[in-house]
């Protein structure tokens, strides 16, 4: 790893990688808080609709008010200090600034911005995974051909395990599966904002409602969240969804290797080289024990005995049959490692993480009775969850992803459980997400290309 000597040699020559961070929420606030400390790196600009908030998030992450008090880029540069704004395109468009950051959770607004981003000669992290999910795969063609780094964001748990898989595959191995752990039982996928509070006070002491988002949260708890993390991990890694999607198998960290595996082979996988998300509680609502509800893994196969006996001898914590294994990462610190990617994308010219093909869709998916005319509320809603489905299976049947599924009107009733397609609602077809992801889908007809 050479790239904090890397940063030094950018401060030394007075050339510090310049950012412009979109979104001053959780996952930007958390990213700030690191790079002011980062040497070799200076955030140019905040754009945040909410410039009075940007302001607060700054110093609620230990920033001092003359750090972020510039009145303009150009004072900004001059100063070495950070120009709050609202004008979020113009901050894009400025030819100093060499990274943008896109930390919004809004997919049409994510697309939006990566396109001028990638119009004006940036490299874009893109945080905003719900994007990635819609039109990930486009994105990052339209970035290369450009000359520009579009990549996944280092500490969120996407492009961790894309370390995982090109780690095992750098070192000779066959991933069988990759994915990460998260709290799941079945009646999850009906949560909404209201009953959220439900599941949420079971497990995490929030005594001030008013402090989180409960629509956010509850894209965490109803599944959505997990397909669109596995979604982005397919789509960069080459692995491919189960054909029914996502399963949330109990598992203990150490037994990853024996629940992720074929289930030929005794374990609970439709085949191998997939993606599957672990369950922290049992179906029978007990906590699993050694869980990984916060971190990630990768589960490789030992082609030859010998080593399978490394395996053993090196505790790599393998299955009973001591053919599989396990590496896994027990935690994910989202913003505070943004600057990997960051860094990656100026001085390297690699992402980390990046889509390479469009594999895996994830589809908005009734969560009760929804009757034609309703209006739909998107991620974390009352109406739909996204669930993990094989491109291949969206495409042919005209599936409507779950990105694209907020403020549109249905068109006829839908039964619980069941997945909704572009027929059965009305959209804006000049809406620039719209347009970019049937753009996407005419790109990639044939899945896998």
């Amino acid at each position: 790893m050479n790239l904090s000597a890397k940063l030094l040699e950018r401060e030394a020559a007075g050339r510090p990688v310049t950012v412009g961070l979109i979104g001053a929420g959780k996952f930007g606030t958390m990213f700030l808080s690191q790079a002011r400390l980062t040497r070799g790196l200076h955030v140019v600009a905040v754009a945040d609709l909410d410039t009075a908030r940007a302001k607060s998030q700054l110093a609620t992450a230990g920033w001092p008010a003359a750090q972020y008090a510039a009145s303009s880029l150009a004072d900004a540069y001059g100063k070495r200090a950070t120009f709050i704004t609202d004008d979020t395109m113009a901050m894009i468009a400025d030819p100093r600034i060499e990274v943008i950051v896109e930390a919004t959770g809004i997919p049409g607004a994510g697309i939006a911005h990566c396109l001028k981003a990638i119009e004006t000669g940036k490299h874009i992290v893109m945080v905003n995974v719900e994007a990635d999910a819609v039109a990930g795969p486009l994105l990052a063609r339209k970035a290369k051909a450009a000359g520009v780094v579009y990549s996944l964001a280092w500490g969120d748990q996407p492009a961790l395990i894309c370390e995982h898989v090109d780690w095992a595959r750098a070192a000779g191995f066959k991933v069988i599966c990759a994915g990460k752990g998260t709290r799941y039982e079945p009646h999850y996928h009906r949560s909404n904002p209201d009953n959220v509070w439900d599941i949420l006070d079971k497990y995490l002491n929030i005594s001030d409602r008013k402090s989180i988002n409960p629509k956010m949260f509850n894209s965490f708890v109803d599944g959505t969240k997990s397909g669109i993390e596995m979604t982005a991990v397919c789509n960069a890694t080459g692995l491919v969804p189960q054909s029914d999607g996502l399963h949330f198998p109990p598992a203990t960290r150490f037994e990853l290797a024996d629940i992720c595996k074929p289930k030929a082979e005794g374990g609970t996988l439709e085949k191998e080289g997939v993606t599957e998300v672990t369950s922290s509680v049992y179906r029978d609502g007990r906590d699993v024990p050694h869980h990984l509800a916060l971190g990630t893994y990768v589960v490789i196969e030992g082609e030859t005995e010998y080593a399978r006996r490394c395996f053993k001898e090196y505790a790599m914590l393998p299955d009973k049959s001591g053919k599989y294994a396990a590496l896994y990462r027990p935690i994910h610190m989202i913003g505070l490692e943004l600057g990997i990617s960051v860094a990656s994308c100026a001085l390297r010219g690699e992402p980390t993480g990046a889509p390479t093909g469009f594999r895996s869709d994830v589809v908005a998916t009734a969560k009760r009775a929804l009757k034609a005319g309703e209006i739909l509320d998107g991620e974390g809603g009352f109406c739909v969850w996204g669930k993990q489905t094989p491109s291949e299976v969206s495409l042919a049947r005209g599936l409507l992803p779950l990105g694209l599924a907020h403020n549109v009107r249905l068109k006829r009733d839908i039964a619980e459980g069941g997945a909704l397609a572009w027929a059965d609602v009305e959209v804006d077809a000049n809406d620039v997400a719209v347009k970019v992801r049937r753009e996407m889908e005419a790109a990639f007809a044939r899945p896998n290309v």
